[in-house]
């Protein structure tokens, strides 16, 4: 069999690329003389910029400063035949950045700066095309910092003038209010209430720098409240927003990957209703049922650290079969301390109970 392994990353626990090849070396075990390809996702997140270089462009090593300022090793990746820049937010301002748990003074505190920086170091690259990743921040400063550290509003826009910015991100959510970003994200970077209402406060105060910049009123475009706002900051640059999934399934050219598949393996962190409402894993089952093998439609296989839906509820999605992790480890704990190894014991084990021919 022809075998796509394209996974999305396994939240903290692996990264996409880790996860791709987890799956690969498990099923090899029980079915050697099936054909592999990995294809490792990402919805723009974490993990973006690896997933990416694990198919082409040069990776590119920049000292930055942290979310908390303190200097980082950041990564970004370029793309010489297209002169494209792929930068992923994460790598700069990710909340894993901070060093320890979030808090309501590091939600405050947090600035998207290194990013800039990224952006900048990608500039004196020669990048005139720039794809920003969006997800996993620790900020909710509206870009304000990225905007900082190229100068300020007039300069930014100057120096990004005739490069076409894309905003790789599947989050819609505004800048303002009780879908934007502070009310719905900053709580799961450390605000308390009274946080999230300051910098509700702060955003408000800042948007009106950013439309200025942008000619209109960018706070309610769909992806604003991305990154903590990042994402308004560089919809006021010029930047238009694409769906991360689509983005990565685009550079990668992952359509012809599940063209030629008989079956597609996925997989996430967790496996639930979220999944299945636009998520990569949805979009791979989705192009797997519609153009899998050679348009006569693959099956799909879902291997996930937890899946959190029930058996009929998969069947009704369509899927040939969706396994956890923490089936195999005995223990939530276990799938957690030693998530690459027991996802290679889990798909040695479906491998080997699998019937397809």
């Amino acid at each position: 069999m022809h075998i796509l392994i394209a996974p999305d990353s396994f939240g903290d626990t692996m990264s996409a690329v880790v996860a791709a090849n987890a799956i690969a070396r498990g099923w090899m075990a029980a079915r050697p003389d099936d054909t592999l390809v990995l294809a490792p996702q990402s919805d723009g997140g974490p993990g973006f910029v690896d997933v990416l270089a694990s198919r082409f462009g040069t990776l590119v090593a920049e000292d930055v400063h942290g979310p908390l300022g303190a200097g980082v090793t950041a990564h970004w990746l370029f793309d010489a035949a297209s002169s494209t820049a792929y930068v992923e937010c994460a790598q700069a301002c990710g909340l894993h950045q901070l060093g320890g748990r979030p808090t309501p003074r590091t939600a405050v505190a947090a600035t998207t700066h290194g990013v800039g920086e990224l952006v900048a170091a990608a500039l004196a690259h020669g990048a005139r095309r720039l794809v920003v990743g969006l997800g996993g921040s620790s900020t909710t400063d509206g870009g304000a910092g990225l905007v900082d550290a190229l100068g300020g509003p007039d300069e930014a826009r100057e120096r990004l003038t005739g490069v076409e910015i894309v905003v790789a991100s599947d989050v819609e959510n505004p800048l303002l209010g009780a879908l934007g970003a502070a009310a719905v994200f900053a709580p799961q970077k450390g605000a308390d209430p009274e946080t999230v209402e300051l910098l509700e406060k702060r955003l408000t105060e800042w948007s009106i720098t950013l439309n200025e910049l942008a000619g209109s009123d960018i706070t309610a475009d769909a992806g604003a409240g991305a990154a903590g706002g990042l994402g308004a900051a560089l919809l006021a640059l010029g930047g238009r927003r694409v769906s991360g999934a689509t983005v990565v399934a685009d550079a990668t050219d992952l359509n012809a990957d599940v063209a030629a598949a008989d079956l597609v393996i996925t997989g996430e962190g967790k496996f639930d209703s979220q999944t299945l409402r636009g998520k990569v894993v949805s979009a791979l089952h989705n192009a797997a049922t519609t153009t899998g093998a050679g348009g006569v439609g693959a099956q799909t296989l879902v291997l996930a650290g937890q899946v959190a839906l029930s058996p009929a509820e998969i069947e009704e999605a369509g899927i040939a079969g969706a396994h956890a992790i923490v089936d195999v480890a005995g223990s939530v704990e276990v799938a957690m301390n030693d998530a690459e190894n027991q996802l290679v014991k889990l798909a040695e084990a479906v491998a080997g109970a699998f019937g397809g021919g």
